[in-house]
């Protein structure tokens, strides 16, 4: 696959992200799977930003060469009310950032609040890092980050 047909192929799947955002009414961009996140990532067209605390990155894994802002902290979950501005610092306003957090619940919080402070490429990972609960209540094998056996490492 040529380097213009792998360009054409993620910039289609932003523009339907958007369109399903808007259609849904959506307050940021839109939201991408792993495997979509994990090929805008290695073209380097999408910066990935993980929104879990650092215990969950270090506990539970992480992807390598993401970046790391915690829309959250400690065991209680207290918003960060640096977010934005950790944001910012990492990424800048103009690129395509992609929120990843546990379940893809968080981190389409942070993507709201990202865009109600005017970065215009925010998307949600859906089903995150660890995907939903299944039926024995355990994360990790349906969907989510891990269960697509994307690149992942453990501290």
């Amino acid at each position: 696959m040529t380097l213009a047909t792998q360009q054409n192929i993620h910039h289609e799947a932003l523009e339907t992200a958007r369109s399903i955002a808007r259609s849904a009414g959506l307050p940021y961009a839109g939201s991408v799977s792993p495997q979509q996140a994990w090929s805008l990532v290695s073209a380097r067209e999408a910066v990935l930003v993980d929104v879990r605390t650092n215990e969950e990155r270090v506990f539970v894994g992480q992807v390598p060469d993401s970046i790391h802002v915690a829309w959250a902290t400690g065991t209680s979950l207290t918003r960060n009310p640096r977010f934005v501005r950790e944001l910012e610092a990492k990424t800048g306003k103009d690129k395509v950032v992609l929120l990843l957090c546990r379940s893809g619940n968080r981190s389409s919080l942070a993507a709201e609040a990202a865009t109600k402070a005017g970065f215009a490429h925010v998307f949600n990972v859906l089903e995150g890092f660890e995907g939903e609960l299944d039926d024995k209540q355990q994360r990790g094998h349906a969907g989510g980050w891990r269960a697509y056996a994307l690149p992942w490492t453990q501290q």
